[in-house]
């Protein structure tokens, strides 16, 4: 599933705001049409729908209605249409919120932060050069996206929770994988590994992810 599906039919408005929502860790895709709009929502999904309402052929009403018959998606109107009318037939037509444009990036960042804090939990954690999204579990290193499985992903989550804290590793392998799992302990070195060659500058010398001789990890 998306975090948010941006419907806008300007094409330099669409280009700049899904590059600014990427840069905060946001997974985006913009359409330009309220048929393309509905092709992709019926395909992958979002969290939240940033839509304008004057799009050729189906516009943003239509769009909104559409989705809000099968969805309790987020949706949030972005439109220069400033009418009283125009705003109440957008949210009676089941539309979250409403924001006219042109609309300052930083007060929209807000709302979209907002949203996600109150309806889906957002919880991004930074640390040093990375980036946690436990939304749709990923990773960022310097800013770029590094692939890691959910497992590596909850593993390195769990040791960052607990910065200077060495964790033994038959903790760490019940949080993770659980007490009655059918996985060996081995299991917890290999993702080790793993994690270090995707986060560590010199995997063989770890400066983030440290053992602890007969005990654990440790996070610093």
């Amino acid at each position: 599933m998306l975090d948010i599906l941006i419907v806008e039919d300007n094409k330099e408005i669409g280009n700049i705001l899904s590059a600014f929502l990427r840069k905060n860790n946001y997974v985006v895709s913009v359409v330009d049409s309220g048929e393309k709009a509905m092709e992709l929502f019926e395909m992958y999904g979002a969290k939240l729908v940033i839509l304008d309402l004057m799009l050729p052929e189906m516009d943003g009403f239509a769009v909104c209605s559409k989705i809000r018959k099968t969805s309790n998606a987020h949706i949030l109107i972005a439109s220069a249409k400033t009418e009283k009318d125009d705003k109440l037939k957008g949210l009676n037509l089941g539309a979250d919120d409403y924001i006219e444009k042109p609309y300052d990036m930083d007060i929209l960042l807000a709302k979209i932060n907002g949203i996600f804090k109150r309806k889906y939990a957002l919880d991004i954690i930074q640390e040093g050069n990375l980036t946690l999204n436990s939304v749709n579990k990923s990773l960022q290193v310097d800013g770029g996206d590094v692939f890691v499985t959910y497992k590596e992903f909850d593993l390195l989550k769990l040791l960052i929770e607990n910065k200077g804290v060495t964790l033994k590793k038959e903790y760490l392998f019940g949080t993770i994988w659980g007490s009655d799992s059918d996985s060996e302990l081995q299991t917890l070195t290999v993702h080790i590994k793993w994690l270090r060659e995707k986060i560590e500058d010199n995997p063989k010398k770890p400066k983030h992810i440290i053992t602890v001789w007969g005990v654990g990890y440790r996070f610093e």
